[in-house]
């Protein structure tokens, strides 16, 4: 069985360390993790995690946030997989820093990635991960913040929160999305 693991964040080093790209550091953890590396492919650099008797595609765009869904639905289409193995990772500034939510589809939550997701898709039904980083910033500075760094406190967190993530990943393919939300949701 295959799943498609989508990362969300901006490719160039400009962009490496900022919280819009935490979907990026998620899979990044976890194919280290796994010891899995990254290849460039068509749309953006792919790495293959086996787990469990699945194979997870870990994806991580360069088509730059807002167009991520070029990338998705050519992977999906190119290796077959259905919509229900797709998982896409991204940052959520309504949640707190590290906080953890998946859900099997919903809104888009004013996120440019998965709006276009949603779009290139024709519909919501596709399960994301959400990884809060947190609302600290002055009315009409968002793009600041989510293209501004971790503070230090956050990154010295960063660790166990990235693997919490990629073992909600592992847990994403081989229990489902219901299970998993159960089991780690609100951690």
């Amino acid at each position: 069985m295959k799943y498609l693991v989508v990362g969300l964040g901006n490719i160039g080093s400009e962009y490496a360390d900022t919280r819009h790209n935490i979907g990026f550091r998620v899979l990044d953890a976890l194919a280290e993790a796994s010891n899995a590396s990254f290849t460039t492919v068509r749309y953006g650099a792919l790495a293959e995690v086996r787990h469990k008797g699945r194979t997870l595609l870990l994806l991580k765009p360069s088509t730059y946030m807002n167009l991520s869904g070029k990338a998705v639905r050519y992977w999906l289409d190119a290796e077959r997989i259905p919509r229900e193995n797709l998982l896409v990772v991204s940052d959520d500034i309504a949640l707190p820093f590290g906080t953890f939510r998946m859900r099997p589809q919903g809104s888009e939550g004013g996120h440019n990635g998965l709006k276009n997701i949603t779009e290139l898709l024709g519909g919501n039904n596709y399960a994301r991960l959400r990884f809060g980083i947190g609302g600290d910033f002055a009315r009409g500075h968002q793009v600041d913040y989510v293209l501004g760094r971790f503070s230090d406190e956050e990154l010295a967190a960063m660790p166990e929160r990235l693997k919490l993530f990629g073992d909600a990943i592992l847990s994403f393919a081989t229990l489902g999305t219901s299970r998993t939300m159960n089991l780690y949701n609100g951690k």
